[in-house]
């Protein structure tokens, strides 16, 4: 699932910002910098947004951003958060024996070299 919520970002005295979402009440951020105000504002709606869906609580409608009323020397920008199902899921692959056999006594995990290998070539 994707979502875009317009998020307050705050300029502290201190060159820091603080981040808050008017339609997700206690969702608030803050960064040292802009670039890391950015960072954190996305990764705090991200687990805003799992810890709703984890407790089965609705989702509000996101604000439209001209809606949105900022005090002085804040401004409002649209974050992003994609959720994706990280369930583990089983599915059965075939390996050639020899393979199998390598990757045992090497200690290694074929669940995590699959993982790797799919990210990399997914993402």
């Amino acid at each position: 699932m994707e979502y875009v919520f317009p998020a307050i970002f705050h300029k502290n005295g201190d060159e820091s910002y603080t981040i808050t979402y008017p339609d997700l009440p206690g969702c608030i951020s803050e960064g040292k910098s802009l670039a890391n105000a950015m960072y954190m504002a996305e990764l705090g709606l991200k687990q805003w947004i799992s810890y709703l869906t984890d407790r089965k609580q609705k989702i509000p409608a996101a604000s439209h951003v001209d809606k949105v009323k900022t005090n002085k020397g804040e401004f409002v920008n649209l974050m992003r958060a994609e959720l994706k199902d990280e369930y583990a899921v089983r599915r059965t692959v075939s390996i050639p024996k020899w393979m199998d056999d390598k990757a045992v006594s090497s200690g290694l995990s074929l669940s995590r070299i699959l993982q790797d290998a799919l990210t990399e070539r997914l993402v």
